[in-house]
């Protein structure tokens, strides 16, 4: 047999087993979706429900009561106490004896001076990152430059090197245009002054992550900007849910919210402020909100709050992007966001 009518039946069997192959993975999908294993299916709503943009992806499996019922099984009750900040009492020192390990891993340093400590830890498959902070009132709101329509926000890398941070972490959500945006969702209050939203100071309502000027985490549900600042805040932005409220955590059933890249702000009752940062990809791995819950009070959180995830994840430290923040964001070294929190020295 020739070379020549070797090649074209060499040819129709690669093309048969290509066939094959995307055959088998349009089955494993079909399988997946409508199976019986009701895991992957929540996973897949939930996750993409909660993203905002990308909630056409579970229209396209789905019809709408279908969403609703998995919704309906995956929920939260919403903290609706604020914070007690008499309850926290600041002392970050290393103690003489400790409650557990995770204690004593997250209060043994070093130096005595450090300022900070990273823990590397692993939810599931993906990499997470707890930042200890020894000095609460030194933690600090960061903000893009200014803000304003048309504007596409600030990497945190930019922002924390702008505002002399050691660490630094993504904050809260913003009018999403795809890029980024320089528009908050909500108030945002810095040094004790309203930057943004000031002439809604006493009537937009929604759920403020604040800190007061003495570095102690203070979480406000359903308040305005001005009750904020009567009540101590001194630095605040918009997000949520709260996670832990005066050491009592989120209900949560099911697994309302997904897997996905997730960020955290929190505080012990000695002062000690943890951010958390958990790698991953939406729709394949990461934490859910449960994750989270449970590694903060693994370490001694008594107050905690959920921030942007996703593609806004990011976690700097000494001027370089130290987590490993989705591909898209990873390609121009964090996605452009609108506000974070920072160790400002």
């Amino acid at each position: 047999m020739s070379s020549k009518s070797r090649k074209p039946k060499k040819k129709i069997y690669k093309t048969t087993i290509m066939f094959i192959l995307f055959d088998l993975i349009a089955v494993a999908g079909f399988f997946i979706m409508y199976g019986p294993w009701s895991y992957f299916r929540n996973l897949y709503v939930t996750t993409a429900m909660k993203t905002m943009h990308h909630q056409y992806f579970a229209n396209i499996f789905y019809s709408d009561k279908a969403i609703d019922k998995i919704m309906s099984q995956n929920y939260f009750v919403k903290l609706e106490e604020d914070v007690d900040t008499d309850a926290i009492n600041i002392n970050t020192k290393e103690k003489s004896k400790y409650k557990d390990k995770y204690e004593e891993e997250l209060l043994t340093r070093e130096n005595e001076d450090d300022l900070y400590k990273v823990i590397d830890l692993k939810v599931g498959t993906s990499n997470g990152y707890l930042v200890a902070i020894y000095a609460p009132e030194k933690v600090k709101l960061i903000s893009t430059k200014q803000f304003n329509i048309g504007g596409k926000g600030e990497r945190i890398l930019t922002m924390c090197e702008r505002y002399g941070g050691v660490v630094c972490i993504n904050g809260g959500g913003f009018q999403d245009e795809g890029y980024g945006s320089d528009i908050p969702i909500g108030p945002v209050i810095q040094n004790g002054e309203i930057t943004w939203l000031k002439s809604e100071a006493d009537t937009y309502r929604d759920d403020l992550i604040g800190m007061t000027k003495d570095g102690k985490l203070k979480l406000m549900t359903n308040a305005t900007a001005n009750e904020a600042l009567n009540a101590g805040v001194h630095e605040a932005m918009v997000f949520g849910p709260f996670l832990i409220v005066n050491g009592k955590a989120l209900n949560i059933v099911g697994d309302p919210w997904g897997q996905a890249p997730r960020v955290a702000i929190a505080q012990r009752q000695d002062g000690v402020i943890m951010f958390l940062v958990v790698d991953g990809e939406n729709y394949i791995n990461g934490a859910s909100l449960q994750d989270m819950i449970d590694i903060l009070q693994r370490y001694g959180a008594y107050n905690a709050a959920n921030l942007d995830g996703g593609q806004s994840s990011s976690l700097t430290i000494n001027g370089k992007l130290y987590n490993n923040p989705p591909a898209a964001a990873k390609k121009q070294g964090g996605r452009y966001v609108v506000t974070g929190w920072g160790l400002i020295p």
